[in-house]
């Protein structure tokens, strides 16, 4: 295996080769190593793109710190630089986007792991607390989804009134709200839990249903709704 690891990916036997796996056995065979790969195409002398990839999750602690990391970080790695650390948000970017088509063109509370991934990947990477909306019409399909507030590392004010006003123009009929957590625990404060009643109290005022709220962490999202706190 050692010597394997040393070789080009094109000496390897076909079946080994991350690509050639993937084309066969499609892409949810392939571990973390191998996807990551795949997108850095090639290796640099003495490394192959596996050895890289071994190497950046291995600095990183997992593919979702990869993502999340920072262009001056990324870039500190041999073998990256800014044209891959571009690709990176690229790729990110257009997996948030799809997600968020499929969300506008179904039943969100259908789509309970939609909802979340795409939550996910919309805030799981903010270095600060961002506050965010899904606005939803009467069948729950999604008019828009929309940062509302954004804070500190540990902190962002929310105002009811604003997020009234920003349901009003939507003319939406329910809302999800999710927010991260920097720190990375996915788990709801008194003051999360506070905020959460005042805002549900303010929307029905106007007839507007507050469906869920999440809160982002490191890979997880925490529901309120699955938890009865709605």
């Amino acid at each position: 295996m050692t010597q394997q690891f040393t070789m080009a990916i094109t000496n390897w036997p076909v079946s080994e080769r991350p690509r050639e796996k993937l084309l066969q056995k499609g892409a949810t065979a392939l571990s973390d190593t191998e996807l990551l790969a795949i997108f850095l195409r090639t290796g640099i002398t003495g490394k192959s793109a596996v050895d890289l990839a071994r190497e950046l999750l291995s600095h990183f602690g997992s593919l979702t710190n990869v993502f999340a990391a920072s262009q001056t970080s990324f870039c500190q790695i041999p073998g990256m630089g800014i044209a891959k650390y571009a690709q990176l948000q690229a790729v990110l970017e257009m997996a948030r986007r799809s997600l968020g088509e499929e969300l506008k063109s179904g039943n969100a509370m259908n789509s309970p792991g939609l909802v979340r991934d795409f939550l996910r990947l919309s805030l799981a990477n903010k270095q600060h607390e961002v506050f965010l909306g899904i606005f939803l019409d009467a069948k729950n399909h999604t008019i828009a989804s929309e940062e509302l507030f954004s804070g500190t590392l540990t902190q962002a004010s929310v105002y009811p009134r604003e997020v009234v006003k920003r349901a009003l123009y939507h003319n939406a009929a329910a809302i999800i709200f999710a927010h991260n957590h920097p720190s990375g625990v996915a788990e709801p404060s008194h003051a999360d839990k506070v905020l959460t009643q005042s805002l549900k109290q303010a929307l029905a005022m106007i007839d507007v249903k507050v469906l869920d709220h999440f809160i982002v962490g490191n890979g997880t999202a925490f529901s309120f709704a699955e938890n009865d706190l709605i």
